[in-house]
């Protein structure tokens, strides 16, 4: 008889997980407490437009090729890819415009134009791709989780390759010389919800994995991706219950024995959580609260304020993907992670899916993503919804100002989701986006293990384990996952 595995969540780590698994001849199963597949990978339709709720930029398309590959299929025949260009524009309060391009050429005339020399910003990418290479052989593709198997891994004479004492702002600073490269190059920090002036300098390795590998568009909208893997879960004969929200992970001994839905138990030989570490073990589980506490480390990632607007008319100076930085952006990260307050100047990414995809607005319409960084949830003084409310005001009015005018005037369709609204939809880690926080100084950018430390048939998948947040990696994450499965299972 086939081992029975049973999957918490539909989002994406859950669903590479059951995918690969299935792969493997395990009997899978999946309870997601939403209508939806794809977790925070979700998508909203109002008055004639589409907006991507949750993830909007495409990277490392390879990854999520892997799930088909093994079942001699393609991904190409599933959704349609396009390479952006410019990958994003950048936008300063002095009126300054950058654009990010992955050409050589075309990158350093973006260089010589805010007077950075060209020569710098190669040298800046040549160390991260040094980071990324790093990174990639071991802690991606091997899947890497304790200092044991690093040390096994990596052996002690590659550790000072990781440029372990510096920041990533650090590390950006030793090569760049300008403020506007120095903030763009330190807002890729951005794929993790975290500080670049807190995380580990090797986070650098991130620029790598845009500018080798493109950044990418589906045509439709990236939720056309969990429509594929849908299918791929239909192929392979694995159950998916939606609106079926799991209330207990039951457990003997050492061991967990399945799950209870709807009051209703379903027994499994082995659990694998797309539930983040921390909510699966406090609600789930109901551990101990000095087991809980040395969890802490785990601290969330940044949550943010999603805002979708449908506009009247189209803002031509945007392209895809946008950045309009603080006017201070060290003050900016300073609120977000150290203060945890609102930040009164915030660095926001706007999303113009039209400029693409003309399918997601009606026609000479804008149909923009608007999502600035702030706090997670902090449960003893909590923000109230007038507080989140006059934040947006405080972003809307800083578009205005940097050169959308009139934006609110010209807004047709508005939804906003706040931090606790993000909690309860998903429950993340006090509304936490991107699952655990990268910060030198608590974690080395190192989430929890993907293996539970207390129940070895219980396995965790998605942002708050390793390798952390992000669609590619929650994905090679639910790979890696299915290795470990196999390789525990089947020693």
């Amino acid at each position: 008889m086939r081992r029975k595995v049973l999957v918490i969540g539909a989002g994406l780590g859950g669903l590479a997980a059951a995918i690969s698994l299935a792969q493997e001849g395990y009997a899978v199963t999946i309870f997601e407490k939403n209508a939806h597949l794809g977790g925070k990978l979700n998508l909203h339709r109002e008055g004639g437009y589409t907006f991507d709720l949750g993830p909007s930029i495409l990277t490392l398309p390879y990854v999520f090729a892997r799930l088909f590959e093994r079942s001699g299929k393609k991904l190409e025949d599933f959704i349609a890819l396009r390479a952006l260009r410019p990958h994003w524009r950048n936008f300063f309060e002095d009126g300054t415009v950058l654009d990010l391009y992955p050409e050589p050429e075309r990158m350093a005339e973006e260089a010589r134009k805010v007077g950075e020399d060209p020569r710098r910003v190669q040298q800046f990418l040549a160390y991260s791709a040094r980071l990324f290479d790093l990174i990639n052989a071991g802690y991606f593709e091997q899947g890497l989780d304790t200092s044991g198997e690093f040390g096994k891994f990596y052996g002690l004479w590659k550790f000072p390759q990781f440029d372990l004492f510096r920041t990533m702002h650090g590390g950006v600073k030793r090569y760049l010389r300008t403020r506007y490269m120095r903030d763009a190059f330190d807002y890729f920090i951005k794929y993790v919800g975290s500080s670049a002036y807190r995380a580990p300098a090797f986070m650098n390795s991130l620029a790598t994995i845009q500018f080798r590998y493109d950044l990418w568009y589906v045509d439709g909208g990236l939720y056309k991706i969990a429509g594929a893997l849908q299918a791929l879960l239909e192929e392979l004969g694995v159950q998916v219950f939606l609106n079926s929200e799991v209330t207990a992970i039951s457990k003997e001994a050492s061991r967990v024995t399945g799950i209870t839905v709807g009051g209703r138990f379903h027994a499994a030989d082995i659990v694998v959580s797309n539930m983040e570490v921390i909510p699966a073990y406090e609600n789930l589980l109901a551990e101990d609260e000095k087991f809980l506490q040395d969890l802490s480390r785990f601290e969330p990632s940044c949550s943010g304020l999603v805002l979708d607007l449908g506009l009247d008319i189209q803002y031509p100076q945007l392209a895809h993907h946008n950045f309009f930085f603080s006017n201070n952006q060290r003050e900016h990260f300073d609120a977000v992670f150290r203060q945890h307050r609102l930040p009164p100047d915030p660095t926001i990414y706007l999303v113009a899916a039209s400029r693409t995809d003309p399918t997601v607005a009606p026609p000479g319409c804008d149909c923009l993503k608007i999502l600035p960084h702030i706090p997670y949830i902090d449960d003893a003084h909590p923000l109230t919804h007038d507080d989140y409310m006059a934040f947006k005001e405080c972003v809307l009015v800083k578009l205005e100002r940097m050169g959308l005018r009139d934006l609110r005037k010209h807004v047709v369709v508005e939804h906003c989701l706040t931090p606790p609204d993000i909690r309860q939809m998903y429950y993340s880690n006090k509304g936490s986006i991107y699952g655990v926080v990268a910060d030198r100084f608590k974690n080395l950018a190192f989430k929890a293990p993907k293996q539970s430390t207390r129940y070895p048939n219980l396995f965790f998948v998605g942002g708050s384990v390793n390798p952390g947040g992000g669609m590619p990696m929650v994905v090679l994450c639910g790979i890696n996952v299915a290795r470990k499965v196999v390789a525990w299972d089947q020693p």
